[in-house]
């Protein structure tokens, strides 16, 4: 299936280079929006619109939890500055067609990607369940339960990780750990959410001085 992309600035799903961009075409039954504002357009089998930590339903509006067409909401898994994985997560509201649906898992598909459909929830599934992980061993770090190193080690060998909370959240960077985590703590309000200490720090140091 042909797709086109509308691309204005920089995408953290498809960075500057990535094959995925060298696919597209100049027109398509579906249209990828990476950082521009989407057009309605009934005649797309699927409009599909990358996101952040936010909802799917910023873009489109909600009503009376009745709304959904062809325009869905994607977005490539990364662990902050890490090269993006091979995961999508296609992000669907409640009359979100079934043909724009089945039209952006083969696009994504053919490319070579696994995706997993979710509902509009800010986060999505990943970032919903390792940012309280990472915010927890952060907090156990600072409580002297054991040192980091021991952490990852004990998370790689115990429970069969490929690498460990503190490695994987330092390496994509503590300060855009803090920017998921706390997006995620002003829509859900839950404790888990909110930024460790080393998070905070971290983002007050990214910051220019004042």
């Amino acid at each position: 299936m042909r797709f086109q992309i509308i691309l204005d600035g920089e995408s953290r799903s498809f960075p500057k280079d990535d094959p995925f961009l060298a696919m597209a075409s100049d027109d398509g039954e579906v249209a990828i929006y990476l950082g521009a504002p989407h057009k309605p357009d009934d005649e797309k089998a699927a409009i599909l619109v990358e996101l952040g930590t936010e909802c799917l339903g910023v873009h489109t509006g909600e009503s009376m939890g009745e709304e959904g067409s062809n325009v869905l909401g994607f977005a490539r898994y990364r662990n902050g500055t890490d090269a993006p994985s091979d995961l999508v997560e296609l992000v669907t509201q409640p009359r979100s067609e079934p043909e724009a649906i089945a039209a952006a898992k083969a696009v994504f598909e053919s490319a070579g990607f696994t995706v997993a459909i979710c509902s509009d929830k800010a986060g999505r599934i990943i970032d919903r369940l390792v940012r309280p992980k990472y915010n927890d061993a952060l907090r156990l770090l600072d409580e002297g339960l054991a040192s980091a190193a021991d952490m990852d080690l004990t998370c790689r060998l115990g429970l069969g990780y490929r690498d460990g909370p503190i490695e994987r959240v330092e390496r994509g960077g503590l300060a855009h750990h803090y920017d998921a985590s706390q997006a995620l703590f002003e829509v859900y309000g839950t404790p888990a959410f909110a930024p460790a200490r080393r998070a905070v720090v971290a983002k007050r140091r990214a910051e220019p001085m004042q």
